[in-house]
């Protein structure tokens, strides 16, 4: 079950003017399930992107990044699968990713490098690209602006729900909108972004302005989450923006409507990003973990990943066993060479653990207990070295990560 996650509610995912979306059953991962979307962008409309930094990364992340900066004609469409991930496939599968771009710019009268390929699923498996192409024609036949549910479930994979997200915001008089969708639920920690993640909105942006704003969300949002520690091969964050909703040219991310519109794509984004880890694979409980007075975010970040893809720490939330013990651990040889043992905090909730590296003497391990068996828990440390902080998002480890993982393919 997901931990504190519904379904989105079709009314509140808004339209994005300039977008339309339209899904297929291709047949491809399962027989009877969309597993084919088609995004369709209308002229004007400008597209950035981040990708995995697996270095094994998928054909179509390779296409991707050469569609983005060859310097080729605006991209007008996205294309996503699921069930099969094209990655470890070799040259093979870049000349069935580049044959899939081909196929849907034949029926949309484009060219193929204005189409972006993006694939999810098993990996070292052949993408059945003519099961693609017979599925083309029935997802553009659907392409309509207001499937923004129906195409977050066109792209599940082990998910156990759809992730959309939308919000709206008043620039200039004019409504704006943000709207997205992700997918993944398990190979989660981006070095980048999620398994998958498209967002889109119509604001009016000046040229050159996009590709900060994907990797300021990126970083704020889905370069914060941490399933299993695992960096796929596939990861891809794209957002979308149409300039259709008639406001003044954003010229600046730091102006007052700058500010305002990066407010909302950041929020889209870590709902987004936190819903991935919400309904990871087996999770029971949903873990904020913040570590505060770092010499660098940096040095932040690398504690907070220690404690988050501990096993040893993961399996004691899912026990609610507060071992906490494993997490000042986890601190210990997250790579600070100069680590002062004797300044550090831990707070579990409002449970003040450990002063100064040791057992905090008001500690009772009642009160660690109580905190471990909600579904919902903050681990905090301070480290007391600077002022810098971080936070990363990510879940316990349960049995039925194991089952489903060990089952996957089945």
């Amino acid at each position: 079950m997901p931990v504190a996650l519904l379904p989105p509610n079709p009314a509140d995912l808004h339209a994005v003017a300039g977008l339309r979306l339209g899904v297929a059953r291709a047949g491809i991962r399962k027989p009877g399930r969309a597993d084919l979307l088609v995004v369709a962008l209308d002229a004007g409309a400008s597209v950035a992107g981040v990708f995995t930094q697996n270095r094994f990364c998928a054909a179509p992340v390779q296409v991707c990044r050469e569609h983005l900066l060859g310097g080729a004609p605006a991209i007008r469409a996205l294309l996503v699968n699921t069930g099969n991930a094209n990655a470890g496939t070799g040259a093979d599968g870049l000349v069935r990713a580049r044959r899939s771009c081909v196929a849907l710019a034949a029926l949309m009268g484009l060219a193929p490098e204005q189409v972006l390929p993006f694939s999810t699923g098993v990996i070292m498996e052949t993408l059945p690209v003519d099961r693609i192409e017979a599925g083309l024609p029935a997802a553009i036949a659907d392409l309509q602006p207001a499937q923004w549910l129906q195409s977050a479930q066109a792209i599940m994979t082990t998910d156990t729900l759809p992730k959309a997200a939308s919000r709206q915001l008043q620039i200039g008089g004019r409504t704006v909108t943000v709207t997205g969708i992700s997918k993944g639920a398990g190979m989660i920690r981006p070095n980048m972004a999620t398994m998958l993640g498209f967002v889109a909105t119509d604001a009016v942006l000046a040229p050159g302005l996009l590709q900060p704003l994907v990797k300021l969300a990126a970083d704020a949002s889905f370069n914060r989450i941490t399933i299993d520690g695992d960096t796929s091969t596939n990861d891809s964050f794209v957002l979308i923006a149409t300039h259709q909703a008639g406001h003044a040219q954003i010229d600046s991310l730091s102006s007052a409507d700058g500010l305002l519109l990066c407010e909302a794509v950041l929020a889209v984004s870590r709902q987004l990003a936190q819903a991935i880890v919400r309904d990871g694979e087996g999770a029971t409980k949903f873990i904020t973990v913040q570590v505060e007075g770092g010499v660098t975010e940096d040095e932040c970040r690398l504690v907070a990943y220690a404690i988050a893809h501990s096993p040893l720490v993961k399996t004691a939330f899912f026990a609610s066993d507060p071992n906490l013990g494993r997490i000042l651990a986890a601190v210990g040889y997250a790579g600070i060479a100069d680590l002062d043992q004797g300044l550090i905090d831990l707070y579990l909730d409002d449970v003040h653990v450990a002063h100064q590296g040791g057992r905090h003497p008001d500690y009772q391990e009642a009160d660690g207990q109580r905190v471990m068996q909600q579904s919902e828990i903050a681990v905090r440390v301070l480290l007391h070295r600077g002022t810098a902080s971080t936070t990363v998002w990510t879940c316990d480890l349960s049995h039925d990560y194991v089952s489903i993982n060990a089952d996957y393919r089945s």
